[in-house]
């Protein structure tokens, strides 16, 4: 899948995402459905922390002079949630209140420092010749480090519809 195509799929995913968060309350977002899990706003924090640390992995990524051709890896497989995927410490939710606008905000940073970084590739091949260590794949291709972030966000929009399936009768 080419960088292009991909780009695509980010925004649409991003669009759907915002659509979804643009009709929540405060209390909704804030809502949990037990005390381990993540409310809708801490999965919007989440999901902007991982982007913007995705742009300093594939930064690193990019600094490699050496061409490598990593095998492709099952990245598709975050899109089933019966399979668990413990987030690593760096990128989990802190306890912090965000509303909409500043979840909006921070979406809108995280996403503009990412494409910011893509537009200013000479030669966006680059990204299918050079990889990074990801916490669940090893290693992986620039290019799936990218496909990655939208297949990860729609992971996350099925948890964030399952909360607003469940309804609101859950303790904060």
């Amino acid at each position: 899948m080419e960088l292009q195509s991909i780009m695509q799929h980010l925004d649409e995913t991003r669009d759907e995402l915002v659509e979804m968060l643009s009709g929540l309350n405060e209390e909704q977002l804030h809502k949990r459905k037990n005390l381990n899990s993540w409310s809708i706003s801490q999965i919007g924090q989440h999901l902007y922390t991982v982007e913007e640390l995705y742009v300093v992995a594939i930064r690193k990524g990019l600094k490699s002079n050496e061409d490598s051709f990593i095998e492709s890896k099952p990245i598709e497989v975050m899109l089933d949630r019966s399979k668990k995927f413990e987030a690593p410490d760096m990128v989990k939710p802190t306890e912090e209140y965000l509303g909409y606008h500043e979840i909006l905000e921070r979406l809108t940073n995280s996403r503009h420092k990412l494409y910011e970084l893509l537009q200013s590739l000479e030669d966006p091949s680059v990204l299918s010749r050079r990889y990074f260590i990801h916490p669940a794949f090893q290693e992986l291709s620039l290019l799936e480090w990218v496909k990655s972030l939208y297949i990860h966000e729609q992971r996350h929009m099925k948890q964030i519809r399952e909360i607003i399936d469940a309804g609101y009768p859950f303790d904060a």
